[in-house]
């Protein structure tokens, strides 16, 4: 996503209506968040803005392809803004889960390796979490 594009021209090119609350929650997830965020993390950054408005308008920048969401194996679902010119392409990319601070990163430059599939079987979608120690928290450990 080019950066020097306008929050408000994202939001019109992506075919959402921008409101004045769908434009506060995108600048605090693309100006607030340099990993993938949680909708209890982005609750903690917009106390004001109610959980189920919250929600929606995440659903909603990820059906636009502005934000690509991760199951990471937390039991929370996270999300992260697409970096790429074209955002339709963002997915497909490996992700890595710390294990003691449970934040995940998107390794956007480490795409997911193509897995031959059975006869007969048809591929929908695929995810690929590497679970590890961020550099933070193994400087921690030392």
């Amino acid at each position: 996503m080019h950066p020097d594009i306008s929050d408000e021209q994202v939001l019109d090119n992506a075919g959402i209506r921008v409101t004045a609350v769908r434009l506060l929650i995108w600048r605090q997830i693309r100006h607030g968040f340099q990993d993938a965020f949680s909708l209890g993390d982005l609750e903690a950054k917009l106390p004001t803005v109610d959980r189920s408005t919250l929600f929606r308008t995440l659903t909603l920048l990820t059906e636009a392809h502005l934000l690509h969401d991760i199951d990471d194996g937390s039991g929370s679902q996270k999300y992260c803004v697409c970096h790429l010119d074209d955002t339709r392409h963002c997915e497909g990319h490996v992700h890595i889960t710390c294990r003691q601070c449970h934040r995940t990163f998107c390794l956007t430059h480490v795409r997911i390796p193509s897995v031959p599939l059975p006869e007969g079987f048809v591929q929908e979608e695929t995810e690929y979490i590497v679970k590890g120690i961020c550099p933070s928290c193994a400087n921690k450990r030392k």
